[in-house]
């Protein structure tokens, strides 16, 4: 599949990637609806919502990417695309910022849930930051004993997000007119078009996860068709792997972020969008366990060059300024967006410059 792709014309390339991307768009905005339905038909919270389901499901071409990346040996494409996907997402929030939220998104974002996932995230990318450093041994066959520290790391944090947003261990003082503590749902009438949504016509029970299932398989379509006419671009281009899938690559596998953090947010659920973004890129940082698996020469992080360090960094510094915009909550904005936006966007470009300097 991979060959037929390559010997397609870049325009031939360049048009299945949009159209795999309105696939990925179109399904992306849906899960974000039935996601918020799921969490009000369940027990579920929010921000597990967010991380678990909606991560999960736009996580699907970082998974198809990242795998057949490292099963066919190219290591640095596989790394670089987690962590470079990890800050791509990061940006998306800035994005997402300037183009749907009108005001500060981290003020919009009362649950201090949220600090606890952008801990637990900070905390994965500097294992994985370390486990690349250090170097690996493998424990089991090929597989190595920093894969497996990571993805307890990771259902660790599901764990504790879950149970830590029942309790009122911190109780923010400042809340948007018409938001309170638990209205984030946009029911009574927050932003956008959450008021509208008639949910007594939506399909309960099995219903609901049956659309979250189809909805997932064709941002998974949708996502394969992007990631494969995007490899076989970035071939045509001659810029080399880790560049490419910090770059092109991670930004085409984030469209469905951008589409269900932008619903999300247009729901009125900034809970669920913030987790969503923290949760997929958890969610990205543990795919160094299939990865691994799917490696066949050694531990995966034995193969992969230094650049990728760079690009957990840059991650690990984004994750941070936002950890800083949701400690302060100011409702003040930049450009149209909040402060915390500005940075972050600043830095991502600055780390992509240099990366690509780096790089070439």
């Amino acid at each position: 599949m991979a060959f037929e792709f390559h010997n397609l014309s870049p325009w031939v390339n360049l048009l299945i990637l949009f159209i795999g991307g309105l696939f990925v768009w179109r399904s992306g905005t849906r899960l974000s609806r039935i996601a918020d339905q799921i969490s009000e038909q369940t027990a579920m919270s929010k921000a597990l919502a967010g991380a678990l389901l909606l991560g999960g499901a736009t996580s699907l071409p970082e998974i198809a990417t990242t795998v057949t990346a490292s099963w066919l040996g190219n290591a640095s494409l596989a790394m670089n695309n987690l962590f470079g996907g990890v800050a791509m997402q990061l940006a998306v929030l800035a994005l997402i910022d300037f183009w749907v939220v009108k005001g500060a998104l981290t003020f919009f974002s009362p649950s201090p849930v949220l600090l606890l996932g952008g801990t637990f995230l900070i905390l994965q990318i500097a294992v994985g930051v370390c486990a690349i450093s250090a170097g690996d041994i493998a424990i089991i066959g090929h597989l190595g004993i920093w894969p497996l520290l990571l993805g307890a790391v990771y259902a660790a944090s599901l764990y504790y997000m879950n149970r830590f947003e029942n309790r009122e261990s911190w109780v923010p003082t400042e809340l948007p007119e018409g938001v309170g503590e638990n209205d984030e749902t946009g029911d009574k009438g927050t932003t956008g078009e959450a008021a509208a949504v008639d949910r007594t016509t939506e399909p309960s029970g099995w219903g609901v996860w049956f659309r979250f299932a189809f909805h997932c398989l064709m941002v998974l379509i949708g996502g394969f068709f992007v990631s494969a006419s995007a490899d076989a671009i970035s071939a045509q281009t001659g810029l080399s792997g880790g560049f490419i899938g910090a770059t092109l690559v991670a930004l085409t596998t984030s469209l469905p972020e951008i589409s269900t953090t932008s619903g999300a947010i247009r729901l009125g659920s900034y809970t669920m969008a913030i987790s969503n973004i923290f949760g997929t890129n958890s969610l990205e940082v543990a795919l160094l366990l299939p990865s691994d698996l799917a490696f066949r020469s050694g531990p995966v992080v034995n193969a992969v060059d230094q650049s990728a360090l760079f690009m957990g960094g840059i991650a690990i510094i984004l994750t941070a300024l936002y950890m800083w915009g949701l400690l302060e909550r100011r409702d003040r904005t930049m450009f149209g967006m909040g402060i915390d936006s500005v940075w972050v966007t600043l830095v991502y470009i600055a780390g992509l410059v240099v990366f690509y300097f780096r790089a070439t």
